[in-house]
């Protein structure tokens, strides 16, 4: 029941006992950060990526689902419905974008979250797809129970995000978002991240990376 240390947000966070419906996120920024966090693997502590680049401010809560991973599973799931070829995943624990009404002061928190969709994003033709979820508990987002039911500008709000999030005036960067997908099928995801995760971990006892 307790720990002596801090445990690592990726490996030593459950990820819910009622995933893929009810998932535990690990928060890396929150709309009001001007630069992005995220989870260093090696400690596990929250290192700067890069400053926010102009209008790039993320529109809620962002964070990953712990014991994830975006590897074959996931790809093979974009390649199947988007009917494109996706050799690999992006490589790193599944996103997550968590909806709420309330204002989240800080990052390097967790949560619970019901998944309502997600979009099967393309980074450089690698799957990273980004779930959208709704804070547990918030009387405002609660009522939400698919992505289809979202109001059409909260959509276009967060397609936006993720479409130039990455950009720069001299660094073009091609992210695309193949379709986008309801509760369903977002419960999907979670479950072949969560494969991929628990691949990923066999492979490296393996080859005493992970002891």
């Amino acid at each position: 029941m307790y720990r002596t240390n801090k445990a690592h947000p990726w490996h030593g966070i459950e990820t819910g006992a009622n995933a893929p419906a009810e998932v535990m996120v690990f928060v890396e920024i929150v709309p009001r950060d001007t630069v992005k966090y995220e989870v260093d693997k090696e400690t596990g502590y929250l290192i700067i990526d890069r400053p926010q680049q102009y209008s790039n401010v993320v529109p809620a809560n962002y964070g990953f689902i712990p014991q994830t991973y975006c590897g074959e599973n996931v790809a093979q799931l974009a390649s199947r419905n988007s009917k494109r070829t996706v050799e690999k995943g992006d490589g790193d624990p599944l996103d997550i974008l968590v909806l709420s009404e309330h204002h989240i002061p800080r990052g390097d928190i967790i949560l619970r979250a019901k998944p309502i969709g997600g979009f099967c994003l393309l980074d450089a033709g690698e799957a990273d797809d980004k779930i959208i979820a709704t804070l547990v508990g918030d009387k405002i987002y609660e009522q939400y129970a698919d992505i289809s039911a979202l109001p059409a500008s909260i959509v276009k709000r967060l397609q936006h995000y993720f479409l130039t999030y990455k950009n720069l005036p001299s660094e073009p960067h091609i992210c695309e978002i193949a379709y986008i997908y309801g509760r369903e099928q977002a419960h999907e995801v979670i479950s072949e991240a969560i494969k991929d995760y628990a691949d990923l971990i066999s492979e490296l006892k393996k080859t005493a990376v992970l002891y």
